[in-house]
């Protein structure tokens, strides 16, 4: 996010992380330098999330990884400091290292509105303008490679049902997810329902369950978060409902959000959706917006049904989101609150209305989706210097609660032996042989622990969300006397490697081509049985073990795990 605001960074994994902490040179390559020169303007009703999806997936198609991209042009007049955020943000989606915007006149502004001192806002202009590092498209910059894209020509659009460059045409949703239900989820019958107790409905194919407006700088854009409220606004006044089988949730990325939302008086309308504040931060889009309701839970499993998820999150890999419904979907906040309302993705938008309003009457997307004016004279009226000011003044002092905390004294903090959340890692204890290592040895006598296709990602490799009770990661916690329901999720469990080793290559999803016809971490072991992989590749003992994949293998984020789980 930060390089939307010209500040080069980018996130390294736990193993570069750790050995920075403990002293260790951190290497790198030069990476190259990738242009992306944006041209044009957004059309009426076109959003950030739109943009941002299909610069994923030209990237994608290119191949960045290990890039550096940097965006310029004229394009870039038209567009937000969020919206620039919300592009950088995906970066790991695309496949950069980063994705950079230069300092401009926009860059100027943000500071502004977020309360910087005008003193240091000259001073920014200044320093850039005298290094060289001020936008001019008349002198771009000389890169690696350069990509074009004219931003008018974008349409409005999602990514699903399970990878972020996997663009879909809105009016071509409901078409594609047919074609995906049987081409990938290899469904016969597109008709199946299972009714779902207590309720007045047969859930079926594509039946959205989860609707959540949630995680990172999607989140944090004033415009698509507006425009989601005064959708909310104007499907209460008509008297449109949320479907009841739909799980609706709101996280937003910073804690302005709810300022402005409030005073436009558009969070009560949002509350009245059940989009109600959950928290701040990362919750669905990592698989932590909790449980599906038991009822929904199992007309899935009796109708053997996909269910769709919407959420304005980065990620929708496979098993990531819920470990029940399988077609996730990336999409701006505004349509999440359309498909809450719709219930499911089997609708074309475009034609097809979304509900009834009190009268008995059809309601339309064009009803609800307000106009670019509107949400502009919104963000303008409500979004000021003085609420960040006010949000951010103690950020650093915390709650009460945060103070009254315990704490050891000394630099360094006490490994818990009893901990199931912070162990101290092998890796740590052998450090030094490993450093002192010099021969490395051929692999001889090796058995194949597993064969997986193209595009196995670190989530399938090391899954960050639901830990299954009948798991060897969830056996290893019900050993230690925690209940299922504190199991938590792998992500909050990622400091203590027994859950983590046992937890790779555990993804619900994951399918080991050893094993034909059968979904999740299983494979054969020494004895010629199915089991998990872990208790699998421990009954090997001392025989080298291998994993053979396909093209893009550890595509995703949390690449530390998905070399230390395999590994240990």
């Amino acid at each position: 996010m930060i390089n939307g605001l010209s500040v080069l960074g980018w996130g390294v994994g736990g193993i570069e992380a750790e050995a920075a902490m403990l002293g260790q040179p951190l290497t790198m390559l030069i990476p190259e330098v990738v242009g992306f020169k944006l041209q044009g303007k957004l059309s009426p009703g076109i959003t950030a999330t739109d943009l941002v999806l299909k610069i994923v997936q030209v990237l994608r198609a290119h191949g960045v990884v290990g890039s550096f991209v940097e965006f310029f042009g004229s394009g870039l007049d038209n567009l937000s400091l969020a919206d620039r955020a919300t592009i950088s943000n995906m970066a790991p989606e695309y496949g950069a290292t980063c994705g950079f915007f230069p300092i401009d006149d926009e860059l100027l502004s943000y500071l502004a509105l977020t309360g910087r001192e005008e003193e240091h806002i000259k001073l920014v202009e200044e320093y850039a303008k005298a290094q060289g590092l001020w936008r001019e498209d008349t002198k771009p910059a000389k890169y690696s490679h350069v990509l074009e894209l004219d931003i008018s020509t974008i349409m409005p659009a999602m990514a699903g049902p399970r990878r972020p460059q996997d663009l879909v045409l809105l009016n071509d949703v409901s078409k594609e997810f047919d074609n995906a239900v049987k081409n990938i989820y290899n469904v016969k019958d597109l008709e199946a329902n299972s009714h779902i107790k207590a309720m007045d409905h047969d859930l079926t194919h594509g039946d959205v369950v989860i609707a959540a407006i949630t995680s990172c700088t999607n989140t944090s854009n004033p415009a698509v978060l507006i425009a989601a409220g005064l959708i909310a606004k104007k499907a209460v006044e008509l008297g449109l409902k949320s479907k009841e089988w739909v799980k609706t949730s709101f996280a937003p990325g910073s804690q302005v959000v709810t300022s402005y939302l409030k005073s436009a008086g558009l969070m009560d309308y949002l509350d009245k959706l059940g989009f109600n504040l959950i928290g701040y931060g990362c919750t669905t889009c990592i698989g932590n917006s909790g449980p599906l309701p038991s009822a929904i839970k199992e007309a899935i499993a009796a109708g053997d049904l996909v269910t769709a998820n919407v959420l304005s999150g980065n990620r929708n890999f496979e098993g990531r989101v819920s470990p029940e419904s399988k077609a996730s979907y990336l999409a701006s906040p505004p349509l999440v609150v359309v498909y809450a309302l719709a219930g499911t993705v089997r609708i074309d938008l475009s034609i097809d209305p979304i509900g009834k309003d009190t009268a008995g009457r059809n309601v339309f997307l064009k009803d609800l989706w307000p106009s670019d004016l509107e949400i502009k004279e919104a963000v303008n009226k409500y979004l000021t210097p003085k609420m960040f000011n006010e949000r951010y003044k103690d950020v650093f002092t915390g709650s009460q609660g945060w103070q009254n905390l315990e704490y050891p004294e000394g630099k360094l903090y006490d490994w818990e032996p009893m901990s199931t959340y912070i162990r101290k890692p092998p890796f740590f204890s052998s450090f030094m042989e490993y450093s002192l290592r010099k021969e490395i040895k051929d692999i001889d006598g090796a058995k194949c622990l597993a064969i997986f296709p193209d595009s196995t990602t670190t989530d399938h490799i090391s899954p960050a969300g639901n830990i299954a009770k009948d798991s060897p990661a969830g056996r290893y916690l019900t050993d230690r006397n925690i209940n299922p329901d504190q199991f938590n999720s792998y992500g909050s469990r990622r400091a203590n490697h027994e859950v983590m080793m046992r937890g790779t290559f555990a993804n619900i999803r994951i399918k080991n081509r050893m094993l034909p016809g059968i979904e999740g971490g299983y494979t054969i072991d020494s004895s010629g049985e199915t089991s998990a992989i872990f208790d699998a590749a421990m009954t090997w003992s001392e025989t080298p073990l291998i994993v053979f994949a396909g093209k893009e293998y550890g595509t995703g984020s949390s690449r530390d795990w998905a070399a230390k789980g395999p590994s240990l």
